[in-house]
């Protein structure tokens, strides 16, 4: 009974790793991979994981009866990254394999990583605005675009974290927030003559491109998780498409009213 109770502590620590690691954007093979590093550190040979994009299936059992002692089945929902949250649970697992930690410590570190601090929404405000003025630059702007680009970036961050996020579903903050970009860099545009109205749109919408799903769903494909990879792959060119929705819808508006005035 006590060996088994130890084993239950073990697949509900391996579950839970998998668990930070997979809402927090990591790829399959990392979770599998750190599922079975746990589990056969602490003596657990009988494991088998399965893990999708939004789901994790871990069972053991007795490998010669051939009847499972463990199931759980946990869904995932598909969230954002947070990458220093994945770094903090793949060396927690290197670490756990060099004999670093006992079970207890274990649960304890994953509780810690569990609830570490998102970065401040300041912080994550102003990065916003100076990438957004880096890219613009980058994508051929002037030292104009870059600083217009600034606002828009802060402000389209600011929508994000208030109103965006918490109060619409992806699809509608998506469309939203492109098209508040792309109102904004119209209007500087407008208001200060020489700059260029690609560059500082560009500049802003990056901020919205979701590179680390896109780069994950194809690394998930190339390991062979064809299922994983086209379901975060669906999600990232939903993601496009909804930003593409928005821009052509403003800048649709914007041609009627610069046409009407001309006429």
């Amino acid at each position: 009974m006590e060996h088994s109770r130890h084993d239950r502590e073990v697949l509900l620590a391996a579950l839970e790793a998998g668990k930070l690691l997979l809402e927090n954007g990591a790829e399959i093979f990392r979770v599998e991979d750190t599922i079975y590093r746990i589990c056969r550190h602490f003596g657990l040979t009988s494991a088998s994981a399965f893990v999708l994009s939004n789901g994790i299936f871990l069972t053991s059992g007795d490998e010669e009866e051939k009847e499972a002692h463990f199931a759980r089945v946990l869904l995932i929902p598909v969230n954002g990254a947070n990458l220093g949250r994945v770094a903090e649970v793949n060396q927690l697992s290197r670490q756990i394999e060099n004999g670093e930690y006992t079970l207890e410590q274990v649960r304890h570190e994953l509780k810690r990583i569990e609830h570490m601090p998102e970065f401040p929404a300041k912080l994550q405000i102003a990065s916003a605005g100076f990438s957004g003025a880096c890219f613009s630059y980058l994508f051929g702007g002037g030292w104009q675009d870059a600083l217009c680009t600034i606002g828009i970036g802060i402000l389209l961050y600011l929508y994000l974290l208030k109103f965006g996020k918490p109060h619409f579903s992806k699809i509608v903050c998506n469309i939203l927030g492109s098209a508040w970009v792309t109102f904004l860099s119209i209007l500087s545009h407008r208001i200060f003559p020489g700059t260029h109205l690609e560059s500082m749109l560009v500049g802003g919408i990056i901020i919205m491109v979701p590179g680390v799903a896109f780069t994950n769903a194809i690394r998930d494909m190339a390991d062979g998780d064809y299922i994983s990879g086209s379901v975060r792959m669906l999600d990232a060119i939903l993601v496009f498409f909804c930003i593409a929705m928005g821009v052509g819808f403003m800048m649709a508006i914007y041609s009627k009213i610069i046409s009407g005035a001309l006429l």
